[in-house]
């Protein structure tokens, strides 16, 4: 499930919205396990562009 979400979120990286919501439903669907490796992932892939959304959806993650 990690390698399918990674490659959603490559594919949906042209469009914020887009990109925010496909990180919300990637949340909701990786095991606890996953997270770690992930959160690093996408901050080395998308965290030039998109820092604020991760910063802002993982944030959420850990208050939830």
């Amino acid at each position: 499930m990690l390698d399918y979400v990674k490659m959603i979120l490559l594919k949906v990286s042209f469009n914020r919205a887009l990109f925010e919501k496909e990180l919300r439903k990637a949340l909701k669907v990786l095991v606890p396990t996953d997270m770690p490796d992930f959160r690093s992932w996408c901050y080395q892939q998308f965290g030039r562009i998109y820092r604020r959304v991760l910063k802002r959806v993982f944030g959420e993650l850990q208050l939830g």
